[in-house]
């Protein structure tokens, strides 16, 4: 009796798979002509044994990297990695597995990215790849597109994700980095030598000025003007001396003849101002 039981099940699990969710089936039927037309969705099938076999295929949204080395349109060598989000179309499921067997992503994107990266790179300058990224990136996924479109291959996203050049090309970059910033600088001290320039003209206009005025003062009124300098600038010389507590001053003396004479002629000494040190 449990033998029997052994033996149908071993048949009814032989009669039945399952598709997980995100997969798809195809079918070979090595009565009907190998692979059927027929996708099979999810759930659990029946097949007939020994004559049908279910192939399995992920059907889900995966990534995929693709590295290349190429040369820009200057002839810059430039490293590129691209990330692509790719799915099968699932309606050439059987067409796919057909021309490609279940591996088919390995055989078809290194390919096909390698070679529309190559093209669209070589239309750009190196500088170009880094002002114009978006438009490169732009250009990559829309041929790319055209060339999966051909193995049946969907592309939800493509991004370039590495970019970098070669080392001449980066010392090339930093030379002409400090080479701009040697310039500004260079400017900046041409307008600041000129700005300087602009200041000394102004002040010696400003001084010609002063000194006409001057002139036709003096000439109005001789040596009164000098006077009124030489007023200003004892004012001033005092005003500081008085503010000082270490100057003292010692007023002159004076001097006659002999008493009661009233003949004798006197005379007077100016006064000291003496700088007292602590």
């Amino acid at each position: 009796m449990s033998g029997t039981l052994a033996v149908g099940a071993f048949t009814v699990n032989s009669c039945i798979y399952n598709v997980d969710g995100g997969e798809r089936a195809v079918m070979f039927d090595s009565l009907r002509g190998g692979v059927l037309p027929d996708v099979v969705g999810e759930g659990t099938h029946f097949l007939i044994p020994v004559i049908q076999r279910p192939v399995i295929l992920d059907v889900r949204t995966k990534p995929r990297e693709i590295p290349s080395v190429t040369g820009t349109k200057d002839l810059q060598m430039v490293n590129i990695k691209l990330r692509v989000l790719w799915r099968p179309v699932v309606e050439e499921l059987p067409r796919l597995y057909k021309e490609l067997g279940t591996d088919f992503d390995d055989r078809v994107l290194p390919s096909i990215g390698n070679e529309v990266l190559k093209s669209v790179v070589a239309q750009y300058n190196a500088e170009e790849l880094l002002s114009k990224r978006a438009e490169v990136s732009e250009r990559i996924k829309a041929e790319l597109l055209k060339r999966a479109k051909h193995f049946h291959l969907t592309l939800d996203d493509v991004a370039i994700t590495h970019l970098t050049f070669g080392r001449e090309f980066m010392r090339a970059i930093e030379a002409k980095q400090v080479a701009s910033q040697e310039a500004e600088r260079q400017q900046y001290v041409v307008l600041r030598a000129e700005q300087e320039r602009q200041a000394v003209v102004t002040r010696a206009e400003g001084e010609a000025e002063a000194a006409s005025i001057i002139t036709r003062a003096m000439e109005k009124t001789g040596n009164a003007i000098i006077e009124v300098r030489r007023i200003d600038a004892a004012k001033e010389i005092a005003g500081k001396l008085a503010n000082s507590r270490n100057i003292v001053y010692l007023p002159g003396g004076g001097s006659g003849g002999g008493g009661g004479s009233g003949g004798g002629q006197g005379g007077s000494s100016p006064g000291l101002l003496l700088s007292i040190d602590k």
